[in-house]
């Protein structure tokens, strides 16, 4: 994220959208290539089958890996066909492979080490790998005339030389590539969950496609900055979720469900005030991550950054169907709310343009959110003895303020000094209340220790 500022400014708006549909295309064919076992399915199944967590975690790579190799034999026979259609070369394509086995067998690793709270090794890997790659991806960038496939070798070389290691260091501790017991579980388990992932990454990644396809490449630049921005955001989803979801499964597994509204109702008020944040300073941060062609992302920015809070909140929801292993309930909320998204999708950029896939993936979340939240009352009522986790009220309590404050800010967009003003009161607010707030921090983070 921190060096956004420099790739936009090296390649144009068009080659930064181009770069970005190829991310897209990554997230989507990343599903039919590795299942996504690293997953939902594997932290599930690493404190099901806490006894046998290194034999789990080496199949697992062997599945994974055996997946990639089959799809990589189908890409070579048809390399003509598959380049055709995602309007990528041959080089890209192989890129692209590389990066989805090497992605699938770092997160197998570190899936791994937040269930253990094993963080100092996760994160020393993960700052080495995040300096090299735009080290390596400017230097390959500045050197090349196809700039957009340089940045693309960039990232699948670092990742390759990064993560590779870590296959060899799971295989060597379960010592098994096979497993029965577990390739059949991974694979009945996820293989229904494909729709539900493939409709997360058309929630995330179709409008860039649809943009190009529907505008041009450099709208899809211009809206894949706003994106790009508005994952700072989802840094902290992913970070707050990873940190608390082994013991929300640990918690649904003890049946214990009532501990686990107190720590995810201050979580998603601390989602709902970061992304506040950033709406608030959205215009100062398209200056300093892009330069004056890319201004237009403010407007954007909004909408995706409140996208992110419903992305969190549909997470605290899902747990229970993953636990249990209700599948049909998780594919369907998924498929609604992807379906919704290329329909709005279709209508209203070839309507209003561009920005308006900002506000149709906001709706499409919203409605993807209420679709896991009623699904897991529905595991909760068959599985939990009735004991439902969350009140409708408190989630709304927080949700409502934060979305009427969110469209309050993008209105102030241009008026500086009430902007200003806001986020003063705003400060002065958090101040006063610091103790209080550092307070909620360390409930949420007191799981770690629990």
């Amino acid at each position: 994220m921190l060096t956004t500022p420099i790739f936009t400014r090296l390649l144009s708006t068009a080659e930064y959208g181009q770069y970005n549909v190829f991310n897209s295309w990554l997230s989507i064919v990343t599903i039919f290539v590795s299942l996504d076992l690293a997953a939902g399915v594997y932290t599930q199944g690493l404190i099901k089958f806490e006894t046998e967590r290194k034999v789990y975690s080496s199949s697992l790579q062997g599945l994974t890996t055996t997946l990639c190799l089959f799809w990589t034999v189908i890409y070579l026979l048809f390399r003509n066909f598959w380049n055709d259609l995602f309007s990528l070369t041959t080089v890209q394509m192989l890129a692209m492979l590389v990066m989805i086995w090497a992605t699938a067998v770092f997160r197998f690793w570190a899936g791994e080490q937040r269930v253990l709270y094993r963080y100092k090794a996760l994160v020393f890997v993960t700052l080495g790998v995040s300096f090299a790659k735009p080290v390596i991806g400017i230097v390959f960038v500045v050197l090349a005339e196809d700039k957009v496939t340089a940045r693309i070798l960039g990232l699948a070389l670092v990742e390759l030389i990064g993560y590779a290691g870590f296959f060899f260091v799971q295989m060597w501790r379960g010592k098994k590539f096979y497993s029965a017991k577990f390739w059949k579980h991974a694979l009945l388990f996820n293989l229904p969950l494909i729709p539900h992932y493939l409709s997360q990454v058309v929630l995330s990644s179709a409008d860039r496609i649809m943009i190009k396809d529907m505008v041009g490449d450099s709208q899809a630049g211009i809206y894949s900055l706003a994106y790009a921005v508005s994952s700072i955001m989802a840094l902290f989803n992913s970070s707050l979720s990873q940190t608390i979801s082994p013991w929300v499964y640990r918690k649904i597994k003890e049946k214990k469900i009532k501990d686990i509204p107190s720590v995810a109702y201050i979580s998603l008020a601390l989602i709902a005030g970061v992304n506040l944040l950033l709406i608030a300073l959205a215009p100062e941060a398209v200056a300093i991550f892009a330069p004056r062609s890319y201004h237009e992302a403010i407007w954007v920015i909004p909408p995706v950054a409140m996208s992110v809070y419903f992305m969190y909140s549909y997470d605290l929801f899902a747990k229970f169907a993953f636990y249990y292993e209700k599948t049909n309930f998780i594919m369907l909320a998924s498929i609604i709310g992807a379906a919704l998204n290329v329909v709005l999708n279709f209508i209203c950029i070839g309507i209003w343009g561009y920005v308006a896939a900002g506000y149709t993936t906001l709706v499409c979340y919203i409605v993807y959110c209420i679709g896991h939240y009623i699904f897991m009352n529905k595991t909760c009522d068959k599985y939990c003895d009735g004991v439902r986790p969350y009140q409708l009220k408190k989630i709304l309590f927080i949700t409502i303020p934060f979305l009427a404050m969110g469209f309050l800010l993008l209105l102030t967009y241009n008026y500086a000094i009430l902007r200003y003003g806001l986020i003063a009161v705003a400060a002065v607010f958090a101040f006063v209340k610091r103790k209080q707030l550092v307070g909620l921090v360390k409930k949420v983070m007191a799981v770690k220790k629990s």
